[in-house]
């Protein structure tokens, strides 16, 4: 399993339509698919997508960094010397989805020389995961609207709810209104891009009160730091740490100040291997997890699905894994399809994709 070379090829896939929320905006898929080779012919694969507006990365730093840093520190080695390349990895700070992707084609090459899926070496839990849909920024009817078309196509009766603007009257009333236009057995939560203040989520938080919102994430920055801590001891739902959690000593801090009380676990910024880390601390203080979205296309979200059904913990949850229904095509020869509300893991060896490479000639920006 001797690593021959790291490839990072730049792609773009437009979306639809754009993707709005409180730090920022997608209108583009501008990736990195990451590929790892070795030395007997297996290709492991794994997507990084770049989001300057919360880690600093671009796709040209993801390029960059994995081209001029990581790919000559790793040929070489074997795919099984994870601990060794994740050392190697760190002697550069930051750059988290570009460890991720790497960390993520590895696990690949390792399932696919054993023959076995990914998901069963990481844990096997169960075969699917339920799916968890983003309903963005739009007036509250254009929302209803949407949350009503994905769970009459896709069976989903779980949606996140994007808030952040303006919080006593179009988010409120945003809420309000996909509760009304849903009914009762429909979960909804609600994600702010750290877009609100203390005292702005308290009082959104107590005119949502009767809706029977079930998470509250990131509604204001970690940098508020007492008021954060104020906002999670008199909310009556799980607060979650999501952009503030890229690293497991910032979970620890965290979960051990009282800023947060759950965790969104992102394969797109931890890899398999790191967040296995983050699952073990939540486990082991006893915060629920949740499987988050960092606007992944079908590649970053087959490998959310992997980790996800591989525990009991993070599988309890619907996770987030339907914003690839946005983008206008994908690089898969077999897209990721959501049956009833979930997303099935495949039983192929490695993650059980494969890239189609007229759609990879065809998006790719390096030509």
């Amino acid at each position: 399993m001797k690593i021959t070379q790291v490839e990072a090829i730049p792609f773009a896939i437009p979306y639809r339509k754009p993707l709005r929320f409180a730090s920022g905006e997608v209108n583009t898929a501008d990736h990195v698919l990451v590929r790892v080779h070795t030395e007997d012919g297996v290709v492991g694969v794994a997507e990084a997508p770049p989001r300057p507006y919360t880690y600093g990365e671009t796709q040209e730093s993801i390029v960059a960094v994995i081209r001029k840093i990581f790919a000559p520190e790793l040929v070489g080695m074997s795919a099984l010397e994870r601990e060794a390349i994740h050392a190697r990895l760190h002697r550069t700070v930051g750059n988290p989805a570009a460890k991720a992707a790497i960390d993520m084609a590895l696990w690949d090459v390792i399932g696919k020389s054993l023959q076995v899926p990914v998901t069963q070496l990481l844990g096997g839990y169960t075969d699917r995961m339920r799916v968890s849909h983003m309903v963005g920024f739009a007036s509250p009817a254009h929302m209803v609207a949407e949350a009503q078309r994905v769970r009459s196509e896709y069976g989903i009766t779980t949606f996140k709810v994007k808030v952040g603007r303006r919080p006593y009257t179009l988010d409120v009333e945003a809420c309000r209104a996909l509760r009304e236009g849903l009914g009762e057995d429909v979960e909804l939560y609600i994600d702010g891009n750290r877009g609100w203040t203390p005292s702005e989520s308290a009082r959104a938080l107590d005119e949502m009160s009767d809706l029977g919102l079930t998470l509250a994430e990131e509604l204001c920055p970690a940098d508020d730091v007492l008021g954060r801590r104020w906002l999670v001891q008199q909310c009556k739902i799980p607060f979650v740490a999501d952009e503030s959690v890229a690293r497991p000593g910032e979970v620890a801090r965290e979960l051990l100040s009282g800023a947060a009380n759950a965790i969104s676990i992102k394969t797109a910024r931890t890899g398999f291997t790191t967040s296995q880390r983050v699952l073990a601390q939540c486990e082991g203080l006893g915060v629920e997890a949740v499987i988050g979205n960092q606007i992944d296309g079908q590649i970053g979200t087959m490998c959310s699905v992997v980790f996800g059904a591989a525990f009991r913990l993070t599988s309890q949850r619907a996770g987030e894994l339907s914003n690839f229904l946005d983008m206008s095509d994908d690089l898969l020869t077999d897209p990721v399809r959501i049956v009833d509300g979930t997303v099935a893991v495949r039983s192929q060896p490695g993650l059980g994709i494969e890239i189609d490479p007229e759609k990879l000639a065809r998006y790719r920006q390096d030509n």
